[in-house]
């Protein structure tokens, strides 16, 4: 069994109360949930699957390349 480590983003669905979850460096490979736990768990079965079918066409696993930085940033404003 091979391991890959992908960064992943998780975003609050702006119009319902679910979250959006993808993977910048896996272009198309995106998921949902209700909550971020059950987003979690559908991204990882849909990164499970766009590895094998890359593998199945020849294609090479994108590496994961530290995309995405977030951190919070306080600013004052007179």
């Amino acid at each position: 069994m091979t391991f890959y480590t992908f960064e992943i983003v998780l975003q609050k669905e702006p119009e319902d109360a679910g979250y959006l979850a993808y993977i910048p460096t896996l272009p198309g490979c995106l998921s949902n949930g209700r909550t971020i736990e059950e987003a979690k768990h559908n991204l990882r079965e849909a990164i499970q699957q766009h590895i094998q079918v890359l593998l199945a066409h020849g294609q090479p696993i994108p590496k994961n390349e530290y995309l995405v930085h977030v951190e919070e940033l306080t600013v004052a404003v007179p």
